[in-house]
């Protein structure tokens, strides 16, 4: 798959604007309990090593999780759908520089889900700290193209914010909705029913595992 940046619609949040110090701002706020629980979605639910699946990465970043998908299931052919250009670009010279072989598994689009086109279809879908995105108005559409993306029984892969059952939950939700608010001009303000969402579509837990205080989630659905 030839690697390509090609433009599409995106929305009005532009983390470009925090691109730089994403990482380290989340590694300060969190620690290693992002990157754990997107590891532990990645080693339960990625088809087998030995297939070469169709993944697409909505939202990756700054290309940690697309190092670490590919180290976990080498033969995967990536779509990875990012609305930021800095990112992006970033994202495409850490593959170039850590795993230069790899380079022509993956597809490295600008846009939203979007971007996708109705035909394109995926043998697992992966959403690491992308859902609490979408504002409620956004969520129902982005959850149904999203589904429309993946073949029959395509696990989904999560890891995101569950939704507050305490007072510091809550206070550090909204503390983080306000940043990005004032810094990259994210819509969102509050966390979308999400567990309950795609468990209206009918999907199933297959693995689940919780962080942070049981306030991240990973969970592999199908």
């Amino acid at each position: 798959m030839a690697s390509s940046t090609i433009p599409s619609p995106s929305p009005s949040a532009d983390f470009s604007r925090v691109a730089r110090v994403y990482d380290a701002l989340a590694g300060a706020v969190f620690g290693r309990a992002q990157r754990a629980a997107q590891q532990a979605a990645l080693a339960a639910g990625m088809p087998l090593a030995g297939s070469a699946p169709r993944v697409l990465v909505l939202g990756g970043g700054s290309g940690w999780v697309l190092l670490e998908l590919l180290r976990q299931c080498p033969a995967a052919q990536v779509l990875y759908l990012e609305t930021s250009t800095t990112m992006l670009a970033q994202a495409q010279a850490r593959l170039q520089q850590a795993a230069p072989g790899t380079i022509a598994q993956v597809e490295f689009r600008q846009g939203s889900e979007q971007a996708l086109a109705p035909t394109e279809q995926f043998d697992a879908v992966v959403t690491f700290f992308v859902l609490d995105c979408f504002t409620l108005a956004e969520f129902p559409a982005a959850l149904a193209c999203l589904q429309a993306a993946r073949r029959p029984r395509a696990p989904w892969l999560i890891a995101d914010f569950r939704p507050p059952r305490t007072w510091w939950q809550r206070v550090l939700l909204r503390a983080m909705y306000l940043f990005f608010k004032l810094t990259v001009g994210l819509r969102a303000q509050q966390l979308p029913p999400w567990p309950a969402a795609l468990a209206a579509l009918g999907l199933q837990n297959r693995y689940q595992e919780s962080f942070y205080g049981d306030f991240i989630w990973c969970r592999v659905m199908q």
